[in-house]
């Protein structure tokens, strides 16, 4: 039997409802920078629900997020210490549990038209810096062209630290007969760009259910064509919101929950993706501790 790595969930929905400071536009930044225990307390949460990894609460601390100036002078500071916070909960663990360093899209999630290499490279190699003394692995996420992808590998480069890519994918109503990236670019594609760039896994997150699947297939078949199947692992993380269209920007708003997304009807649909391929399974935005928990006894 495969054996399968579950991921945590979703922080800053987590990180609201349990009454940590949030707001727009810092996000879950805001508990990083006013209240770090609640940070602290949402990793444990997922320790206890039966995560094996851990995600540093990075994705926000970008200027996007947090302005400029303050990431000018503080955001080395707090991605360390959202990779301290990671490290010393996932050491206190009663069993091992491995420390994702979070790298988000820079210059904005779902907006593949907005990625500027020139000015994501030295925000992430910020980011790269703060965090590499404290994580297991990179997990690049809710990536949404291979562009970001290659520029995550040359900013973290060759530190022996296995690279995972996640990627978002089109939802709802599919525009290509292949399973794409918002880029529009294909997930075969991808495929293959993450193993030109020597990542160790491909994982789709930030989408909904349902294009997951599909996705999840894709890859596998093109892994299998390539001779890789066996050596890069295929991962999902999807999110509890509505479609998201191409003009979407992620913690733009605050999206409605799908009622149907219980923790019960979120594991059903990890067991597809395990049945197509997937290794590595967890939750993203909406997705909290109750879903990891559900997952962890499926799986």
């Amino acid at each position: 039997m495969t054996e399968i790595t579950v991921l945590d969930g979703g922080t800053g929905r987590e990180l609201r409802r349990i009454g940590a400071p949030f707001r727009q536009p810092e996000w879950s930044a805001l508990a990083l920078i006013e209240a770090p225990e609640f940070v602290r307390r949402v990793h444990e949460s997922y320790v206890a629900a039966g995560a094996d990894v851990i995600t540093t609460n990075s994705y926000s601390l970008v200027p996007f997020h947090i302005g400029a100036e303050r990431f000018a002078t503080a955001g080395e500071a707090l991605a360390s210490l959202s990779g301290r916070l990671a490290r010393e909960v996932a050491d206190a663990a009663p069993r091992d549990i491995a420390v994702a360093g979070s790298l988000p899209p820079v210059c904005g999630s779902y907006r593949p038209d907005w990625f500027d290499a020139g000015v994501a490279r030295p925000v992430l190699a910020t980011l790269v810096r703060a965090l590499r003394p404290h994580i297991d692995h990179w997990q690049a996420e809710t990536l949404s062209a291979i562009e970001e992808a290659s520029l995550v590998r040359e900013v973290v480069g060759s530190d022996g630290k296995p690279l995972w890519i996640s990627f978002t994918v089109e939802d709802g109503i599919e525009t290509t007969s292949e399973p794409a990236l918002r880029s529009g670019q294909l997930v075969r594609d991808a495929v293959d760009a993450i193993v030109g760039i020597g990542a160790q896994a491909i994982l789709f997150n930030c989408s909904q259910p349902e294009v997951m699947g599909a996705a999840v297939a894709a890859a596998r078949e093109r892994l299998v064509q390539l001779g890789k199947a066996d050596m890069i692992r295929i991962g999902v993380y999807a999110n509890a919101f509505p479609p998201q269209g191409v003009a979407a920007e992620a913690n733009a708003t605050l999206h409605e929950i799908r009622p149907d997304l219980t923790p019960r009807g979120y594991a059903v649909w990890a067991q597809d993706w395990v049945r197509r391929g997937a290794t590595v399974i967890g939750g993203c935005c909406g997705i909290g501790p109750e879903h990891i928990a559900a997952l962890r006894a499926a799986m």
